[in-house]
């Protein structure tokens, strides 16, 4: 798969989720789209720097009111 080609997916996450997605990238100027592709791009530039996808500041609490 080329950098042109795009694979489309079904992608199945909570209203909650997706609320907080969608004006996540309304903050940015994105489509809801875009914003996916952007966080996934992150994790995975994230994994191939350090081998995780996993902050290294894993013992920190992180509340996340999405579920």
């Amino acid at each position: 798969m080329t950098d042109q080609t795009k694979k489309q997916i079904p992608l199945r996450i909570s209203a909650k989720l997706y609320a907080q997605i969608a004006a996540w990238a309304e903050d940015d100027f994105r489509s809801l789209n875009g914003q996916i592709e952007y966080l996934l791009t992150e994790c995975v530039k994230q994994r191939k720097k350090n081998g995780s996808p996993q902050p290294e500041n894993l013992d920190e609490k992180i509340q996340l009111d999405i579920e």
